[in-house]
Parts: structure tokens; C-alpha cells; sequence
């Protein structure tokens, strides 16, 4: 039978925003209650195949109650400005994931889904509301039944009455009888629940209970008597009406989802792991650090929004921003920041420029910062410069604003290039020195107009980054934290949505305003994080890494990635047959044809017709068909198997094969990434736009990828990977003196850590104790338990307890760091790495259990791969150092995890080879050796 599928969405969205923590977007906005709606509609969809659609929500205004009774909802606090601020944005995700989005005026939601509901009912569509509002119980029916997404409550007409005691057609009598305190609706003194069902139990109906007022004694039949003027207006405020005009199911055919609108919102708000699963960019966003600019905006838009840092973790990382809870404790005395009125200058005359020209020639430090027409560095163009300088003045110098007051004639606005010609010396002069927030930005800017930014000597990103790794880095967040500022916000100047204008187009007073805050921020900020860096020696020594790590990676953006796109197109052609193949294929296994996206249609043919295990459920009560199931189901049956091959293959297909080849740019005929650097806890960097890092390489489909990363003619692509480097950190972090002893020997780690655990001379150690050792050198690295040992060697448990047990017998030096990790770390509030940095674990003292147990893994794994993280910074510093002092034509083009990619010509192959594993090996002096293979091919495959 065809269902209709409504959600209360005015229900979710206080439920969502109480129920969540308080998440923000990059740029500090609140994103919890939206977080809430996305992923109750993304789990309805999957699990609910529908004909029609609606998600409803009440419209603005008094409704038909309000005139019934004048004090209907008056109790009801006016609704948070931490909601308020998501309404509208939670209203854009419904549109995009393909929801009618329905919104009448003069009546609630729940009078719209009553409408629909029997509207349905009348031609034959069944109808699933979801909801958390009792009141909706009462139109449960054969046809009607209620889901609580946020439990797993599950209402039909059985459920009802078990719920409440009263079958759906007596709900209303029994909500009469109690009232409802949530919208201030009276009902009969002292009559809760019991008594409500008690009444209608013994005489039927709210009129026979009328009708018997006179029979029932006591107190509360007296305050019955007293209620029966009142009681028929209390039903008809908690009556659903279910006739509400201008209503038709026909206009609730779903739409197809925006693929644009969605990934738009995912980047905007920070909604990592949903961006992942829709081929975007996990780690980060376009345009540098930026977290929430939409396309219509100034690119870099503003910098406080654009230096929004997002995570890019894996499983069992700490790589993931943890709430701001997490404990911090202040480095240094802070400096007292003094409190000025603005004084923002709109330098519209050769002699204003002049002026502030010779004031940031003479400041020992000024900020500098820019509005920009795009979000990508290595396209968006100019609009204007701002400066500033203590004692906190700032100047904005508009170049190409095209708004209605931005004529030369009327408003001075000065000539573009004669304005950059005449800072060119000053912004190129390394003497002069610079700050800015995320000024790898900027650099890419002023490239665009062919000057070299010299002289950054501070970047607050980084300062803060350094500092808080754990936190939001955007500047209206950071003012807002360290200098108690509310900054001017970018859609103040330049709208929302659909409505929303370039910064180019913004009025040049108002762009004054903006933009020269932006750089006053900035003067103000670098006052307060900087002596708190600077205080500490190992921050200071992390904050050294960072700075010119952000200059490396610039000259990587800017020098881009050849691909050869014709192969790409090839292979994604190839893709595409598979992919039909193995739908064909799935088919004939299930016996019937099904969507092989839909989780809930799997579901039906797994466990309802193939009758396999069920090897978990989700939170809703069904049987779980996730990656992790169909890896376990695989393993005895074909059907799995097919899947997870096909989706695989699909995401191969819509992340890489089909959109890289569209991403090259025009002019220099690359792909140019962007490296997020203020974003994992750890350190690690994250590429995005595209996300170079996460191509895969377990199955040939995916090494097929890195084929198409070529060198042109003359070149060869040279990939040098640290060797075991995790494992060496580990060895240098724990002093066990096994592991040490093996890596001095240059041993195999893995089969002397098998003769440890099995008793096994080395020359005897079969491939299948290798084997095993190496999932336990590698799992206990990310603190993996007996269970997830178990699972990963398909043993019992028992078994994994004993090899572990045993593990940490033979290098108990390995087991005394993890338990003083584990102590350090519930002390602190936060691990570092050898170099310093400090990794925060916000979990790490949580009261629940299984949050607390993930931020202990974290804190094992977060020293080595933080370490690991620095190491690899420091490589890339010494080898771009090389190759700039060497003055060599090779050049550095992408970092992947432990790993650096070079583009090397013919000529200098050889020295190169020589070179570059030398210079990772001796990067840092540990107690355990470093080691950088390096392989050479005409591709980044054949490269490894």
C-alpha cells in the first residue's frame, strides 16, 4: 500500500535542540537542533520507503486557539536565540534532502498532519507520523501510526493503548481530563494519568464522565464539578483538526535531492562525517580554513569566518574537535587589552593611501587582510585591502567594489592597479613584518595579482591553533572568547541565501566597517594569543613548525597536481559496467530487483526473505545493514559481499573518477588542493577540495586512481613514506626495551614481536604469528581491547585476552606508558606529543562510559600520531628548505599522511634518491632510528 510519511518537525526541533550538545558550526553559530532534523529526515528516508512526503512545521502567528483562549501556550518561554538563529537554516536542509516543506497559517503542525493523515487515509495511503508529541496519539488508526525517531518507540493502535491506557480514540477525553501544562491548557485539578484512565476506563467517554460528575466523591470529584464549564473548550484546544483547508496530497511527491544545496549546507555547518559519505571533503572546506561561506559570498568572505577549522579523524583518532568543555588552563598572565572606540578609516585618496602607508612602514608589526570574490585562493580576485596597527586604528582601501556608491567618481574609490603597484614594495618587503588570520590565504591572493607576500610573522589561526587545538579558530569565535568582542558578521553585510551579494557589491562604508575590522581583530588578538604562546617553551617550539610549514604549504597549492583526465574518464567508463554488473548481480542473488542504496529494502531481503543473522541493530530496534555488518555477513554469504563492492565501486565512480578531471584548473591544467592546517587535534593536516588523502589503495579499483596522478614529460613522480614510523614513536615514547632492541637490529618489528607472544625462535615464526602480531602491535597502538582484537583476527575472546596478555608480558614497558597515559591524561585534560603539542581529550573524564573509554584509545594513539604529525612537518620544512636553497626544479606537490610526493626532474632523480630519505631521517634525534623509503614511476602507483 503507498505511505505517506509526515514529520513533526516543530516537535523535533526543541527536542533536537535539548537533546543535543550545544554544537557549533566553524564560525560559532549553533548547529545542534539542525543536527537533530538532518539526521532524523537522512534516517527516516532510509528506513521508510515513501510515496509522499512533508515535513511541517507551525507558521508565525496566533493560530485559531489562540482566539479560543487568550492564555493558550502564554507560559511557554519565548523560544532560545540559539534556536531561533537555526530555524532558517533548518528550514534549507528540508528543501535540499528532498522534503516538502509544509507551513500553514492560523493552525499548529499537528493540525496540518491530521489533515493529511485522513486526507491519506480516504485514498488509500497509509500514513507514519513522526513525532515526540503525545497529543498525535490521538490519531493513530489502522492506517495512522506513530515513531518517536529520537527513541524507539513505535505507536499503533496496540501501542497506544499500552502507552497511555486508553485506546487512540479516547485521547483526547483523557488529555482533557489532565490538561497539558506544555501549552498551558487547563484541565481538571489533581487528575494526572491514573485517574484520567480510571474515569474513562469505568464510564466510556468525557461525556459519560460529565455525565457521572455528580457520582465520583472526594476532593477531585469536587474539582471536576468545578472544571465542567471548562472542560468542552480544553477539547476542543487539544482536538487535532483534521480539516484544515488548501491542503493536497499530490503536492507532497518528494522533489529529487539537492546534491548542491546539501553539500553547500554540510561545508557550511561544519557536518564533517556527512560530508565524507557524500564525496566531499571531510577535513576541511573550500577556499582555506573557511567553514561556512556560501558560494555568493566575498570567497575569503570575511577571514573570521574563513579560518573555520574542521577535523579530519580516523577510527580511533583523537582527531576530532571535541566540545569546548574540554579543561584549559591559562599559560601565562594575560595582557590587559584596552578598550577603545573603533576608529576605521576608507581610504579613498592617494594622500589617505600615502598616509597609511607610512604609518604600517613604521609599525614593527600591522595587520593585513583582504576581501576577495571567491572562496578559491587560486581564482578569486581583489576587492580591497584593510590594515591595521596598534594603538588599534584600522584602515579598509576599496578597489573593486561594483555597488551602487562605488563609481571613481562619487566615492574616490582609487584605481586598482595604481593602488597595488604602490603597496607591492611594502607587501613584498620581508623586513616589513606582517599579521593575519590564516594568511596562506591571502598569500594565494596576492599571488593572483602577481605579488609575493613577504614578512608574515604571526598568524593568529596558528596562534590559537597551538594554543586550543580543540576549539573553534574563526575569528568572531575568537574575539567573542579571548577579547568578550561580538564582531560585525558577514551576512550583516552581505545577506543570506538565495538573497545573499558579493562583498564586492557591498556599500563601501559598510565594507569599511567589515573589513577593517578584520584587521583590528586581528591586532587585538595577536595581543592576547601571543604571550601565551610565546610563555611556553613547548608551544613556542610547536608555533616554530607551524609557521613555516603554512609557507610549504602554499607553494604545494599553488604548484597543483597533473592528472591525466582522459584516463580518469577511461576508468570511470569501466567503473560504470562494474557497477552495472554487480547490481545485476546482486539481483539475481536476491531473487528479485531492489534499491541497493535503501538499508530498509536490504533489510527485507537479508532478514526477512534470505532469513541471514542479524548481527546488530540500530537505535530505532531494526536489524543493522552498515558497512560493519555487511563486512561480517560477507564472509559467509554472497549478497553482502556484492554490496560492499558495489558501493565501493560507486564511490570511487562520484568521488574521483567522475569529478576530478572537473576540477583541474583552467589555467595552469592542475588539480590544486587545499591543506587545512588548523584543524585535527593531532596535528595531521587535511587536504580538501579535492581530499587527495583519502584515495584508497586497498583495492586495485582504487590504486587505479593514483595512476592517473602523473609527472609531465621529463618528470617522475617520487613518493618517500616514512617506515613504520607509529610504531618507532612507540617504541621511543614507551622506552621498552624489546621493541627498542629490535628496531636497533633492524629487525622485522612484526615477527620479533610474534617470537615474543608465541614463544617462536624468529627463523620459525610462521606468516599467519606474523600476521597476528602485527594486528596487535598495530591495534594496541589505537588501544584496541580484547573485543576489537577478536573481531579483527576472527578469535574468541578468550584468546585475544591471552594474546595481549602475553604481548604486554614481553614488553610490559609498552604497558607501563599506556597506564601512565591513561592517569596524565584523566589529570590534564590533555596528551603531547615528543615536540610538545598538546592533544586535548574533552572525554576523557565524561561520566559515559563507552565516550570515556574512546578518549583513553585516543590518548594512547594521540602522542604517536601527533609525533608522527610534527615528524612529517618538519620533513616537509627541510626538504622545501632544500630544494629552494638547492635551487632545484623538483618540487614538493602533495603530503599524505606519512608521506611526501615530490614531482623531480630527470636531471635531478639521482640527487634527489640521495637527499630527501636523508633529510626525513634527520629531521629529529629519537631513541629509535628513522627511516624514509622512497620509491620513483611515471605515476603516483607506480611510485609505491
Amino acid at each position: 500500500m503507498p505511505r505517506l510519511l509526515l514529520v513533526d518537525g516543530s516537535s523535533y526541533l526543541y527536542r533536537a535542540f535539548h537533546a543535543l550538545p550545544d554544537l557549533r558550526s566553524p564560525d560559532g553559530q549553533p548547529t545542534g537542533a539542525m543536527h537533530g532534523v538532518i539526521a532524523m529526515l537522512k534516517k527516516l528516508k532510509a528506513e521508510y520507503h515513501a510515496e509522499y512526503l512533508a515535513c511541517v512545521f507551525d507558521a508565525k502567528g496566533k493560530t485559531f486557539r489562540d482566539d479560543l483562549y487568550t492564555e493558550y501556550k502564554a507560559q511557554r518561554a519565548p523560544m532560545p536565540d540559539d534556536l531561533r538563529a537555526q530555524i532558517e537554516p533548518i528550514h534549507a536542509a528540508v528543501r535540499a534532502l528532498g522534503w516538502p516543506l509544509v507551513m500553514i497559517d492560523g493552525v499548529e503542525a499537528d493540525d496540518v498532519i491530521g489533515t493529511l493523515a485522513v486526507m491519506a487515509a480516504q485514498t488509500g495511503v497509509d500514513t507514519v507520523i513522526s513525532t515526540g508529541d503525545k497529543d498525535l496519539a490521538q490519531l493513530v488508526n489502522a492506517h495512522v501510526t506513530l515513531i518517536n525517531t529520537m527513541s524507539t518507540e513505535i505507536l499503533d493502535v496496540a501501542g497506544v493503548k499500552a502507552k497511555f491506557g486508553v485506546p487512540p480514540e479516547r485521547i483526547v477525553d483523557y488529555l482533557s481530563l489532565m490538561g497539558d501544562t506544555v501549552d498551558n491548557v487547563p484541565g481538571v485539578a489533581k487528575v494526572g494519568p491514573k485517574t484520567a484512565v480510571k474515569w474513562l476506563t469505568e464510564y466510556g467517554t468525557l461525556d459519560e464522565v460529565i455525565a457521572h460528575a455528580g457520582e465520583i466523591k472526594g476532593v477531585v470529584g469536587d474539582n471536576l464539578r468545578g472544571a465542567l464549564d471548562w472542560l468542552p473548550t480544553a477539547r476542543k484546544l487539544v482536538t487535532v483538526k483534521c480539516d484544515v483547508p488548501g491542503l493536497a496530497l499530490a503536492s507532497l511527491t518528494p522533489p529529487p535531492e539537492d546534491a548542491a544545496a546539501i553539500r553547500e549546507l554540510y561545508v557550511r555547518y561544519g557536518f564533517r562525517t556527512w560530508l565524507k559519505e557524500i564525496g566531499g571533503d571531510a577535513g576541511g572546506n573550500t577556499g582555506g580554513e573557511n567553514g561556512d561561506q556560501t558560494g555568493g559570498g566575498t570567497g575569503r568572505a570575511e577571514n573570521r569566518h574563513h579560518h573555520a577549522a574542521k577535523t579530519l579523524g580516523g577510527s580511533g583518532s583523537p582527531a576530532t574537535n571535541p566540545p569546548e568543555s574540554a579543561p584549559t588552563k591559562p599559560l601565562v598572565a594575560l595582557p590587559v587589552i584596552e578598550t577603545r572606540p573603533k576608529q576605521y578609516e576608507s581610504i579613498r585618496s592617494m594622500e589617505a593611501l600615502e598616509r597609511w602607508l607610512g604609518l604600517i612602514d613604521a609599525a614593527d608589526l600591522a595587520a593585513v587582510d583582504t576581501e576577495t570574490t571567491g572562496l578559491d585562493g587560486m581564482t578569486a580576485r581583489l576587492v580591497g585591502i584593510s590594515f591595521a596597527i596598534e594603538p588599534f586604528v584600522g584602515a579598509y582601501v576599496p578597489l573593486k567594489h561594483v555597488g551602487p556608491d562605488a563609481s571613481l567618481a562619487e566615492s574616490g574609490q582609487l584605481d586598482f592597479d595604481t593602488v597595488l603597484a604602490r603597496l607591492k614594495p611594502w607587501l613584498e618587503d620581508d623586513a616589513k613584518k606582517k599579521v593575519g588570520q590564516n594568511l596562506k590565504y591571502d598569500r594565494h591572493i596576492f599571488a593572483n595579482h602577481g605579488i609575493t607576500l613577504r614578512g608574515v610573522a604571526h598568524d593568529t589561526l596558528l596562534q590559537s591553533y597551538v594554543l586550543e587545538s580543540h576549539k573553534t579558530h574563526n575569528m568572531d569565535a575568537l574575539a567573542e572568547r579571548h577579547l568578550g568582542r561580538t564582531t560585525v558578521k558577514f551576512e550583516e553585510v552581505c545577506g543570506k541565501g538565495v538573497h545573499q551579494i558579493g562583498f564586492d557589491q557591498v556599500a563601501i562604508d559598510q565594507a569599511t566597517e567589515y573589513a577593517a575590522e578584520d584587521a583590528e581583530v586581528t591586532m587585538h588578538l595577536h595581543r592576547m594569543l601571543w604571550p601565551q604562546v610565546e610563555g611556553d617553551a613547548k608551544l613556542n617550539a610547536i608555533y616554530a613548525i607551524e609557521m613555516p610549514v603554512a609557507q610549504v604549504l602554499f607553494t604545494m597549492e599553488r604548484t597543483g597536481v597533473l592528472i591525466d583526465a582522459a584516463l580518469l574518464e577511461k576508468q570511470s567508463g569501466e567503473l560504470g559496467v562494474k557497477i552495472l554488473a554487480l547490481e545485476k548481480k546482486a539481483f539475481e542473488l536476491a531473487g528479485q530487483p531492489f534499491n541497493l542504496g535503501s538499508p530498509k529494502q536490504i533489510g527485507e531481503i537479508f532478514f526477512d526473505k534470505m532469513k541471514l543473522p542479524v548481527v546488530k541493530k540500530t537505535p530505532s530496534g531494526a536489524p543493522s545493514t552498515d558497512e560493519e555488518v555487511l563486512q561480517k555477513l560477507a564472509e559467509d554469504y554472497p549478497l553482502p559481499k556484492v554490496l560492499l563492492d558495489y558501493r565501493s565501486m560507486s564511490k570511487l565512480k562520484s568521488t574521483y573518477t567522475d569529478k576530478l578531471p572537473k576540477m583541474v584548473n583552467a589555467a595552469t591544467g592542475r588539480v590544486h588542493t587545499n591543506y587545512g592546517q588548523a584543524i585535527a587535534v593531532t596535528g595531521r593536516l587535511a587536504s580538501n577540495d579535492p581530499n587527495l588523502q583519502n584515495i584508497p589503495v586497498r583495492t586495485a579499483e582504487g590504486r587505479r586512481i593514483r595512476e592517473a596522478f602523473i609527472a609531465p614529460p621529463g618528470r617522475s613522480i617520487v613518493s618517500a613514506d616514512y617506515s613504520q614510523i607509529e610504531l618507532r614513536i612507540m617504541a621511543h615514547i614507551s622506552k621498552d626495551p624489546a621493541l627498542l632492541a629490535a628496531f636497533a637490529a633492524g629487525e622485522d618489528v612484526h615477527r620479533a614481536t610474534a617470537s615474543e607472544i608465541f614463544g617462536t625462535p624468529r627463523p620459525e615464526v610462521t606468516s599467519e604469528q606474523r600476521r597476528y602480531a602485527k594486528v596487535i602491535n598495530f591495534g594496541l597502538i589505537y588501544g584496541m581491547s580484547a573485543f576489537g582484537l577478536a573481531a579483527n583476527l576472527g578469535i574468541d575472546r578468550e584468546a585475544a585476552k591471552n594474546y595481549i596478555d602475553r604481548y604486554f608480558d614481553r614488553f610490559a614497558g609498552v604497558k607501563r606508558y599506556m597506564d601512565h597515559t591513561r592517569i596524565a591524561a584523566k589529570r590534564d585534560g590533555y596528551v603531547e606529543t615528543v615536540f610538545g603539542r598538546r592533544l586535548w581529550l574533552a572525554e576523557i573524564n565524561s561520566p559515559n562510559g563507552p565516550r570515556r573509554q574512546g578518549a583513553e584509545r585516543a590518548a594512547i594513539n594521540a602522542p604517536m600520531q601527533g609525533t608522527a604529525a610534527d615528524l612529517i612537518k618538519l620533513s616537509m620544512i627541510a626538504v622545501q628548505s632544500w630544494i629552494e636553497a638547492a635551487q632545484l626544479q623538483s618540487r614538493l606537490i602533495m603530503q599524505v599522511h606519512d608521506e611526501l610526493v615530490l614531482e623531480v626532474t630527470d636531471e635531478e632523480l639521482a640527487l634527489v634518491r640521495e637527499r630527501v630519505p636523508a633529510l626525513m631521517a634527520g629531521v629529529a634525534q629519537l631513541d629509535v632510528k628513522l627511516e624514509a623509503e622512497l620509491g620513483v614511476g611515471p605515476n603516483w602507483d607506480q611510485a609505491h
